[in-house]
């Protein structure tokens, strides 16, 4: 049987520790992040900088991509 949605509670539950520990990681990105855009205001023609500022903004979005990883891999 199987669930009309995208509701997948079980997924959820189970991803929650997955998520916190991602959104320790993302606070990280938080820093790295605040950190690349003061380093790309002072050289803004350091790529390696601007690298950095994205590889921050993908950490911020970690549990986000972690939440939606395990409701998909759990049937209802």
């Amino acid at each position: 049987m199987c669930c009309s949605g995208e509701c997948r509670p079980l997924g959820w539950l189970l991803g929650l520790p997955f998520a916190f520990l991602s959104l320790l990681v993302s606070l990280v990105g938080v820093i790295v992040w605040i950190v690349g855009l003061l380093l790309s205001c002072i050289c803004p023609c350091c790529l390696c900088v601007t690298i950095l500022v994205e590889v921050a903004i993908e950490l911020i979005k970690a549990p986000l991509h972690v939440m939606e990883w395990f409701t998909s891999q759990i049937p209802c």
